[in-house]
């Protein structure tokens, strides 16, 4: 079920927080991890503003964990199992992209499977991350361009692209009409590239 009030601006500061204190860092110190000023931090984390698909990938950054960290709900008892219906959705307020957390819990940060639709004409990129994640994306349907490190690639449905998240991603939807893909997040080999 999609949450786009107030609810969930609760949830995501209220785990951005809880992350942050299990780390033992500062609004200081994340802010000066993630780029993100104290301020903005602070309002993210009493639910007083909606942060950008940007804005959390730059705090998730910051804490060392996947974006689907953030959403990744506390529960006392984790299934094996993700029902549809159970997976929590979320609206960029800023570019009106759908992400879906379709991982069960149990995977545990360790895979990430999410769903984007992304409008057409929207674009987002994301800065590089100082992570040891690594991204793959399944274009399904619809027109998507990725941009890795100033590379273009235009995908057709069906396409996968796999990157690493410490370089800029711009993710663009050329077309008409929404564009649906997948992305798997997964800790990097420790290869050189």
């Amino acid at each position: 079920m999609e949450s786009t009030d107030a609810a969930i601006d609760m949830e995501l500061g209220g785990r951005i927080k809880a992350l942050r204190s299990q780390m033992h860092l500062t609004i200081d110190q994340l802010a000066a991890a993630s780029g993100v000023s104290r301020a903005m931090i602070s309002r993210i984390e009493r639910g007083e503003s909606s942060a950008t698909a940007q804005l959390l990938a730059r705090l998730a950054g910051g804490l060392g964990v996947s974006l689907s960290t953030l959403f990744a709900a506390v529960a006392p008892v984790a299934s094996p199992l993700a029902r549809r219906a159970e997976q929590p959705l979320w609206r960029d307020p800023a570019t009106g992209y759908l992400r879906r957390s379709v991982s069960p819990a149990t995977a545990n940060g360790i895979l990430d499977l999410v769903e984007v639709e992304l409008p057409a004409g929207a674009l987002i990129p994301f800065e590089p991350q100082a992570t040891s994640f690594d991204q793959l994306v399944w274009l399904q349907s619809g027109s998507l361009t990725m941009t890795v490190d100033g590379e273009a690639f235009p995908l057709q449905p069906g396409d996968c692209l796999h990157m690493r998240l410490d370089k800029l991603v711009m993710f663009h939807n050329p077309g008409d009409g929404p564009a649906r893909y997948f992305v798997m997040l997964c800790p990097s080999r420790q290869v050189p590239r």
